[in-house]
């Protein structure tokens, strides 16, 4: 089964936190938390289409500069997620620069800032180049529950957690993933191929048995083409639920925060934690509202997450990650 999107770190365990989501298929890409991006290249960044930031603490905000001098020019759209003033934290960085060329570049770069608050309201404005970036259409912004984003194929959820200060986790969604057998497609005469991305949307849109695809592919023998109902391919296809990642950082391990996890991630399918610091600074872990290793493998263990990838090292571990991931192993096992 491949799934409909890949996530990983954007940086080593000692690095800035950032998880960068890869739709492979769509050449489009989501990123949680926006710290030091430098290591993803150009072609990366300028895949992203929707920003989301935990908080606004420099390790999670400062690579906006880098991301905006590289798709400045050459993106026309890209929507940002934030907890209470990020609107005005988005305004203000914007506000730094000189923009007295900007609104002539042929490439016209929209920002679209999206604020959430704890009580569930919200908040949306637009910074476009063409107006050097002056605040526009600033409105409220309706959600539903605690959905921030939500389409066909996926959806992104949200939680407030306690850092001392409001913060954001994360859950990203797949709403259905459709494998296809190969062998029921060969009994039919089909190849896989590019054709099989509308039969997949038709399937997850609850479309018509009737609903005409469009069947085309090339072998050694030339072009090949014609359309077939969606009934009949049906028979070739498997709905399964659809992965499932959450994205946790810098949080104090209290009930309210682990209860917040709860409604967020239960059963999520891997869980990108914070583990900053070893159980044997507990106390630090505290005063620094930050978890220890064993407190996140437990997080991921009451969560019931098939598999935990831990991040956000404290410098203080340099040579000794294994350490690290190990207590975070042993208590999401429920060793010791």
């Amino acid at each position: 089964m491949r799934p409909l999107f890949e996530p990983a770190l954007v940086n080593d365990a000692f690095g800035d936190p950032g998880l960068y989501a890869d739709f492979r298929d769509e050449r489009r890409a989501l990123l949680f938390d926006l710290g030091d991006v430098s290591d993803l290249v150009p072609r990366k960044l300028l895949r992203l289409s929707d920003i989301f930031v935990s908080h606004a603490h420099l390790d999670h905000f400062v690579g906006f500069d880098h991301w905006l001098r590289v798709v400045l020019g050459r993106k026309e759209r890209v929507a940002v997620y934030g907890g209470p003033g990020f609107i005005a934290q988005v305004e203000h960085k914007l506000a730094a620069y000189t923009w007295n060329v900007v609104h002539r570049y042929e490439v016209a770069l929209t920002i679209e800032a999206h604020e959430l608050a704890p009580d569930g309201a919200g908040r949306r404005a637009r910074f476009s180049s063409r107006s050097r970036f002056a605040r526009e259409a600033d409105e409220p912004w309706p959600r539903r529950d605690d959905v921030v984003l939500a389409e066909d194929r996926f959806r992104v959820r949200a939680a407030f957690v306690d850092h001392d200060i409001p913060c954001l986790a994360f859950a990203l969604e797949e709403s259905v993933h459709v494998n296809v057998w190969k062998n029921r497609l060969a009994e039919l005469g089909l190849p896989t191929g590019p054709w099989l991305r509308a039969v997949k949307r038709a399937v997850i849109a609850g479309a018509a048995d009737d609903t005409p695809i469009d069947v085309q592919w090339h072998d050694r023998n030339g072009a090949h083409g014609g359309t077939r109902p969606l009934g009949e391919l049906r028979s070739t296809l498997e709905l399964v639920p659809g992965r499932r990642v959450g994205y946790v950082t810098d949080i104090r391990y209290t009930e309210a925060n682990l209860g917040a996890l709860d409604r967020l991630l239960a059963g999520v399918d891997i869980l990108f934690i914070e583990s900053v610091f070893l159980a044997a600074q507990t106390d630090h872990a505290e005063r620094k509202n930050h978890l220890t290793a064993a407190q996140a493998g437990a997080i991921a263990r009451r969560l019931g997450a098939k598999a935990v990838v831990p991040f956000h090292f404290s410098p203080r571990y340099e040579g000794r990650a294994a350490e690290v991931l190990a207590e975070v192993q042993a208590a999401w096992r429920g060793e010791g």
